[in-house]
């Protein structure tokens, strides 16, 4: 029996290897949408939002742009690459309408933890503000990055000026483009010199997240610059509309991020050193209410239905499963493993971290 048991481990240990050796992947994008709900990606624009006065300036524009009977036409105006490309192509799990949860495992329902949930591969309570602490857990990125294979090839983009410390930049070496800071490295291209100056010519309507559009493009143009093999790229503007209360600014700014993400995906399969050999990972750091009505606007653990989230996986080792349903209960703290995998990584930490999705490879 104990022969047996080891030719059976030896067995799947050659599988495994094998397996891992046949993947396509060697480059991984990491992309987050901060609080995109889980609802506008499966149906489109809320009916009851999108014809809310208090919620909408101008709601016949606003339908004119989002809206139709037909809620796989409504997803597909607001997130046509979603719907175009990945569901073809690629992966998207998370419609609890067609019995495919995916929730997070912290208890907090906010966006430090939920970034930390999916870095890190799994919750730490100590983790309970958003406050500017250094991330005291080693995240993928900075697991990667100490790799010999990957040092000086990891890099992230944040609009939130809090990932820094989430990423705890000072620790993990990795360099971290987030809030307002310009681009910065010996060389600067023409276009990062104007993406800094454009930046404090361009007021933020808050105080900690700039626009989107800085973030997007600073990332891109390193990533040209320097062809990293992971990148972490975080979009921040749909949670703070959100906040405000501006839902056809949600909405506008969930579009505007499908378009960035289009066009980092159209880069990638024009350039030869991506071409076929990059997955993108995608999701959220958590979810937000819908009844009562006002607290869409808003998360935490008080907002019932703040832990329900989404993920998307786009790559040439992903099958394309399109929109999956009845799915197996899924993490938030698999995203980091799952990431690490098609990097041919098996990423571990101090503490056990979620199992890869096992779905989204061949």
């Amino acid at each position: 029996m104990k022969i047996l048991l080891l030719l059976l481990v030896v067995v799947s240990l050659n599988w495994s290897a094998k397996a891992q050796d046949a993947l396509q992947s060697e480059h991984v994008f990491l992309i987050t949408l901060d609080g995109l709900r889980w609802q506008e990606l499966f149906s489109g624009a809320d009916e009851k939002l999108i014809r809310h006065d208090i919620f909408v300036e101008n709601g016949d524009a606003l339908s004119e742009l989002f809206w139709d009977d037909d809620f796989k036409i409504r997803r597909d105006r607001l997130m046509p690459f979603f719907w175009r490309t990945i569901a073809t192509e690629g992966q998207l799990y998370g419609n609890r309408m067609l019995d495919c949860p995916v929730n997070l495992t912290n208890n907090q329902w906010f966006s430090y933890p939920g970034y930390n949930e999916i870095l890190v591969g799994y919750d730490d309570p100590a983790i309970d503000s958003n406050s500017k602490i250094p991330n005291p857990n080693k995240t993928v990125l900075e697991y990667v990055n100490d790799l010999e294979a990957f040092n000086g090839k990891v890099a992230a983009f944040g609009s939130w000026d809090v990932f820094p410390y989430i990423i705890n930049e000072e620790r993990s070496g990795i360099p971290v483009n987030a809030g307002f800071e310009p681009a910065s490295s010996a060389s600067l291209t023409d276009r990062e010199l104007f993406l800094n100056d454009l930046q404090e010519q361009i007021p933020s309507p808050w105080s900690t997240v700039r626009l989107d559009a800085f973030t997007h493009h600073f990332a891109l143009e390193h990533i040209k610059k320097t062809l990293p093999r992971l990148v972490y790229i975080a979009y921040g503007e749909t949670d703070d509309f959100a906040h405000n209360g501006k839902y056809d600014a949600y909405l506008k700014s969930a579009r505007q991020t499908d378009a960035f993400i289009e066009e980092l995906w159209q880069f990638v399969q024009t350039h030869g050193y991506y071409k076929d050999k990059t997955t993108f990972v995608i999701t959220t750091d958590h979810g937000r209410g819908t009844e009562p009505i006002n607290t869409w606007r808003s998360h935490g653990t008080d907002i019932k239905g703040a832990d329900e989230i989404w993920i998307a996986v786009l790559g040439p080792d992903t099958p394309a499963l399109g929109e999956v349903s009845g799915c197996e209960q899924l993490y938030q703290n698999q995203v980091a493993k799952t990431a690490a995998r098609f990097l041919g990584v098996n990423y571990t930490n101090q503490k056990e971290v979620g199992a890869a999705i096992e779905t989204a490879f061949e």
